[in-house]
């Protein structure tokens, strides 16, 4: 009776997240980051834990087949939604689908062969092997695609890893002990069912606030780049700033106002589609030519800026001419190539400077090189003070 109510608090709690997940999903638009498919885990597993407690833990019909197929297909579900969170573009319902049919036919015959022991037997050994690999996969991640949510895959591996253990000891109970193993009012049972729910009141909130958190990020990360480029904007380029400098082994930095030569004749005659095209362009060649822990950013406009980290005067220099000669010699891609467009530009370069507060001292030195460079016939790089 104890664990038919645990049993049943499962389900309900597994089709709350289940609709919660869904509701959540609706809201948001194009990217859902899996919840989507979380949502259609717990429902996989809320119903089969439904027809168990309609068909019984022992069924053999109809029921108890779907049953299976349903509780196995649910963590492959949770698979496919955890790829998606991680930005691995997959497909849903044809690997699910394509799943719960093979694992239909094998419990057939499973059970043909061996009887409807080993049909559970066959249950708890794949559920157990299914989440190893998963907790395994937790762990790895947070030293490769996870390693900004160390502490939370960690629980995570820990939480799967409590499922695994609890498969394999039932496993070995089924094979040890035959179907007596799978009396709900044994100890083992009770506990198997107790951990179950607790994790189905753990996880999908967990879920949702790495979710949350993701979103956050993105969020942050709109606002500190150009929608265009995908370049920093300048406040990206001072919260970037602030973050070298607050390092004890911070070197000088030095700052490469970038201004595209003529932009306006080329948006007067070629357009404004192939203006931003140009800009892209821009912003591809200054991305290649820095150094990695520079800074990019586009300013407004056609102004970029390179700010030039732990490097000297000669480096800084260098920087600013391989980024002219380099645009010089690229045509811009996407462009007729019987009339290529080729595009220049005008490089101010301020003096050193050590900390955060100085970058407007920096980028007037640096806009005023630009203006002697543009005096001076433009494509070129400058150099100097105020």
């Amino acid at each position: 009776m104890v664990t038919t109510v645990i049993i049943s608090m499962l389900c309900v709690h597994l089709l709350c997240f289940s609709v919660m997940f869904l509701l959540i999903s609706t809201k948001l638009s194009g990217k859902k980051l899996g919840i989507d498919v979380f949502a259609v885990g717990n429902l996989l597993l809320g119903l089969a834990y439904a027809l168990q407690l309609f068909g019984g833990p022992n069924g053999v019909g109809v029921l108890g087949f779907i049953n299976h197929s349903l509780t196995m297909s649910a963590p492959v579900a949770y698979v496919l939604g955890a790829m998606r969170f991680f930005n691995h573009s997959t497909l849903v319902w044809r690997p699910l689908l394509s799943f719960a049919v093979l694992y239909t036919l094998l419990q057939a015959l499973i059970y043909w062969l061996l009887g409807n022991g080993a049909r559970h037997a066959l249950l708890a050994g794949s559920c157990a092997l299914l989440f190893f690999g998963m907790s395994v996969t937790a762990l790895y991640g947070r030293r490769t695609f996870a390693k900004n949510l160390r502490i939370e895959m960690l629980i995570f591996a820990l939480a799967i890893g409590g499922i695994c253990v609890l498969n394999a000891a039932k496993f070995y109970i089924i094979v040890a002990e035959g179907m007596a193993a799978l009396d709900l009012n044994s100890s083992f049972q009770k506990s198997f069912y107790l951990y179950m729910s607790f994790l189905s009141t753990l996880l999908p909130p967990s879920a949702i606030w790495l979710v949350l958190g993701r979103l956050t990020e993105e969020l942050r990360g709109m606002a500190a780049h150009d929608p265009l480029t995908r370049l920093l904007n300048r406040r990206g380029m001072v919260d970037g700033l602030q973050a070298h400098f607050r390092s004890r082994l911070a070197g000088p930095g030095y700052l490469l106002m970038v201004d595209l030569d003529h932009f306006k004749q080329i948006n007067d005659t070629y357009g404004h589609q192939v203006g931003d095209l140009v800009l892209c362009h821009i912003a591809e060649i200054l991305n290649s030519s820095a150094r990695k822990g520079d800074l990019i950013c586009r300013l407004g406009g056609e102004e970029f800026a390179i700010i030039a980290l732990n490097t000297d005067h000669a480096g800084a220099l260098q920087l600013a001419e391989r980024t002219r000669s380099t645009l010089e010699q690229r045509p811009v891609p996407g462009i007729n190539p019987n009339a290529p467009i080729f595009c220049t530009v005008t490089i101010g370069v301020s003096e050193a400077f050590t900390c955060a507060e100085a970058l407007d001292g920096a980028m007037q030195q640096a806009d005023a090189a630009l203006y002697r460079g543009k005096s001076a016939g433009r494509n070129r790089v400058e150099w100097g003070a105020i």
